[in-house]
């Protein structure tokens, strides 16, 4: 069975490296998983990854930029 984690009381931050220009996107982090979700379109909801998998992307995005 698939977990489901509940986002619904969750924190959604945005980086201190945004620039203002709304180009970003927020995190927000529940035990064991990790959303993410445009800073324009936050109704369009987000995309949901379990922990290893949202600390691969950051790595990895982390290492090309």
């Amino acid at each position: 069975m698939i977990a489901t984690p509940d986002f619904g009381a969750a924190r959604f931050k945005t980086s201190s490296f945004s620039e203002g220009t709304g180009t970003c996107v927020e995190v927000a982090v529940v035990p064991g998983f990790a959303a993410v979700r445009d800073t324009k379109h936050r109704a369009g909801g987000h995309l949901t990854l379990a922990a290893p998998a949202f600390d691969t992307l950051v790595r990895r995005v982390t290492v090309r930029f």
